[in-house]
């Protein structure tokens, strides 16, 4: 056998609430708080999401213009780190912790695969003693972080198409690999396919439906402590 790979989601399977949304909200709060004015816009393309007037990257890029404007590349450290804090503090499950620390102990390589920006991930990463992140990108053009997804949003196919190609990068050979993966959204399921062991976690019924009809594990990991800040966003596409 190659070499062992644990594929997580990360909003629901390892935190308990999305953080795409909470993001946004905690950086307009912390920088400027003005930019919480722009909600009711906010919401309105949301409800041309739900009309298909724009596709599910148009809503996450219109929000992230919204609420974080640009963001300068060397001033991104500091807060990066206090939103991971931030995500730690309240937002993680202990069973997926627990489930985390399992798989390291049997030899696998954690890799997180998210829909959510690369931009705040890769610090939670760092935090839950993961090294390797699939993620959505963002253009960075003249030192300033755009509310432009670059390539794909990780998210549907493309993570799977996006987890392959991490492979390749790294010279992993799918046939002398055995593959975990762990999601709780009927989206991860082209990523669930690729797997060896395909584990369903805290999920939707959509989902845990899904799961029965392919003999999937079905994991629930409690939330253990509700998040701190008390807020409860509106529904961002992730």
């Amino acid at each position: 056998m190659g070499e062992k790979l644990a594929f997580y989601d990360m909003d629901r399977t390892i935190t308990v609430h999305p953080t795409y949304a909470r993001f946004l909200l905690w950086m307009a709060l912390r920088n400027k708080p003005w930019r919480l004015l722009l909600l009711p816009l906010s919401a309105l393309a949301s409800v041309a999401y739900l009309l298909r007037l724009v596709s599910r990257d148009e809503l996450k890029q219109i929000n992230q213009r919204l609420l974080l404007g640009s963001l300068r590349v060397a001033r991104l450290a500091e807060p990066m780190a206090a939103h991971a804090d931030h995500v730690m503090a309240g937002n993680i499950r202990p069973g997926a912790l627990a489930k985390i620390a399992a798989d390291r102990a049997e030899g696998y390589r954690i890799v997180i695969a998210t829909a959510s920006y690369r931009l705040y991930v890769e610090a939670i990463a760092r935090r839950l003693g993961i090294d390797d992140v699939i993620a959505t990108d963002l253009h960075v053009s003249r030192g300033m972080v755009q509310a432009r997804i670059a390539g794909h949003n990780c998210y549907g196919p493309h993570k799977a198409e996006m987890i392959a190609d991490w492979m390749a990068e790294h010279h992993l050979d799918r046939a002398t690999c055995h593959i975990r993966c762990y999601s709780d959204h009927v989206s991860d399921v082209p990523m669930l396919e690729l797997a060896d062991e395909a584990f369903v976690t805290n999920a939707h019924m959509p989902m845990r439906l899904v799961a029965r009809a392919q003999g999937w594990p079905e994991l629930d990991w409690p939330a253990g402590t509700a998040a701190p800040d008390g807020l409860a966003p509106p529904r961002l596409s992730r």
